[in-house]
């Protein structure tokens, strides 16, 4: 794997940081959203000035599952990108044309959902419907995406042709495929978005396919999963061993997992719609089989990053059994505040099982249960690993240093954040095994003695996400001080070198064509004859085109 890095200007600096200015934003506006929800659900707090509890619900979700995270990973990639193989003048300008684009989008979405006019939930589900504003907006940011998708390839395509017969880096080639993904995945939430909501909320069309729009979803909403994790695995691989200081394990192993993470992410949204009719239960088998089939590079990545910790602390001189464990830079919060989004993710896994399990989803399906297994997976994971990576992008594209106070308070953070999480996502998860529903507000649910059981685990949700938005604030602080008030200093991009005895990557491993017509094969296989009894088999006057065929 080459270290050669590329200087990243202080004109791509600021794409970069106009990305990360967006991303903390609205993570401090999505999490008091969130803090607000936990209070009202405790059944001790009523919101004020008449505001709806699904307006927050709404801008809670939206803001942090798809703007944080969408912002904050094109950033970083863009990053990565830049670093490995450049970014042209022309590309950069690009760059900024979609930023824009996707600003607009998402002002556009968020007005509409804060005055009312959008409480539809982030899964936007018909029949709930929004202003036509709100389904713009969301085409906005899709489009403005799929022109980063497109500078992205455009990057490595560029590199490749300067470099014949080469191995692209390895960061590159990981962008490249999480955004394939993202833009494979998107394809069908853009159709439902443009064919669908958009003519229904303007009154071109009477009815909308429920269920046609709900697959439409979920054959984006699971690679969205990915399309959060895969950034995080871009670090562990890469980063964090370089951090260690160790190296990369292999890079083959890292190539070949994130090709069938491509491969295994889109074919399998059926599994989220295990209790819906409509669709043939041997399709919902079929997707639940591939959906256990990411299992396969998941522990590949665990073999790997473990695997790395191990003989980066042998090589050190430590060989008893755990001996390297104990070497690992714990002060170091770069690689702290990650590693405690992996061990998250061992939980968070098993119960990615569960729900995917068509038994196990009839006990946990539409119960807080799941929003407990989104916080442990996403708001854990993925932005604890976010969290890590920021300590030292930020301050490397601003020209300032992270301090060993900010470190240190970065280590607060982190716990502060564990300890939050542990406390709500746990009462989350206790409270859905008992029947607790997710979605609806305190207020709502029926009287008696369960209500009594739920409102327990309710009061916990509202201790642990008041920790939560104190590690917010405490984290908005450490980005306000690491892109302005920061000593000027050079911070390290780290990037990992390859083990000497890693193996030569074979060139399969980069020939797009195949994997890509491979993805293309399987959702082909997975999604076309379902699709095609949704809409035979659909009520009248709900088929995607009657509005333009004036039935």
């Amino acid at each position: 794997m080459s270290t050669n890095q590329l200087p990243i200007s202080k004109k791509d600096s600021r794409l970069y940081m106009s990305f990360m200015y967006v991303t903390y934003i609205s993570l401090l506006i999505g999490g008091l959203m969130g803090l607000l929800q936990t209070f009202v659900r405790s059944g001790k707090y009523t919101l004020p000035f008449g505001i709806d509890y699904y307006t927050i619900l709404t801008v809670h979700g939206v803001i942090l599952g798809l703007v944080f995270t969408t912002y904050f990973i094109i950033g970083f990639q863009y990053s990565l990108m830049a670093k490995t193989v450049g970014l042209s003048d022309k590309q950069r300008k690009v760059a900024w044309f979609g930023f824009i684009v996707m600003l607009v989008g998402t002002v556009m979405a968020a007005v509409t959902i804060l005055v009312g006019e959008a409480s539809v939930l982030y899964t936007f589900y018909a029949p709930l419907r929004a202003h036509p504003a709100f389904y713009f907006g969301l085409a906005f940011v899709i489009i403005g995406s799929w022109i980063a998708a497109f500078v992205n390839f455009r990057q490595l395509y560029v590199w490749k042709k300067a470099h014949k017969g080469e191995k692209s880096p390895l960061l590159a080639f990981m962008v490249v495929i999480n955004m394939l993904m993202w833009f494979i995945a998107t394809l069908g939430v853009a159709a439902s978005v443009i064919i669908q909501f958009i003519p229904w909320s303007l009154g071109y069309a009477e009815t909308i396919n429920v269920l046609l729009s709900r697959t439409l979803f979920w054959y984006f909403g699971h690679p969205l999963v990915y399309f959060w994790l895969l950034p995080a695995y871009m670090a562990w691989y890469a980063i964090i061993p370089k951090i260690i200081g160790g190296k990369l394990f292999s890079d083959s192993l890292a190539r070949l997992a994130f090709i069938l993470l491509l491969l295994f992410s889109i074919p399998v949204g059926f599994h989220h719609q295990l209790t819906e009719p409509g669709i043939d239960p041997v399709w919902k088998f079929i997707q639940v089989v591939l959906t256990f089939m990411v299992v396969i590079p998941s522990l590949m990545t665990a073999f790997s990053i473990f695997a790395t910790f191990e003989a980066t602390g042998r090589r050190k001189g430590f060989s008893s059994l755990f001996g390297w464990f104990k070497k690992l830079p714990w002060k170091d919060v770069r690689f702290l505040a990650p590693f405690i989004g992996m061990v998250a993710f061992i939980p968070g896994g098993a119960g990615g099982i569960i729900n995917a399990s068509h038994q196990m989803n009839a006990l946990v399906h539409n119960t807080i249960w799941i929003t407990g297994h989104f916080h442990l997976t996403a708001a854990t994971t993925v932005v604890l690993t976010f969290f890590g990576i920021t300590y030292w992008l930020v301050p490397h594209l601003t020209g300032r240093r992270l301090t060993p106070k900010l470190n240190k308070l970065g280590i607060i953070q982190s716990f502060i954040w564990t300890i939050g999480m542990i406390i709500m996502s746990g009462s989350m998860h206790i409270q859905g095994l008992i029947g607790g529903p997710r979605r609806s507000a305190f207020s709502e649910y029926a009287g008696g003695a369960q209500v009594e059981t739920w409102a327990h685990y309710q009061l916990a949700q509202a201790i642990g996400g008041s920790i939560l938005f104190i590690g917010i604030l405490l984290m908005f602080y450490i980005f306000i001080q690491l892109t302005f008030f920061a000593p000027r200093g050079v911070q390290e991009f780290p990037i990992a070198e390859e083990e000497d005895f890693a193996e030569k990557s074979p060139k399969i491993l980069e020939n797009w064509y195949l994997w890509i017509g491979i993805t293309i094969l399987l959702i082909l296989f997975a999604y076309t004859i379902p699709m095609i009894d949704i809409i035979k088999h659909s009520p009248p006057g709900s088929p995607p085109f009657d509005w333009l065929i004036g039935r």
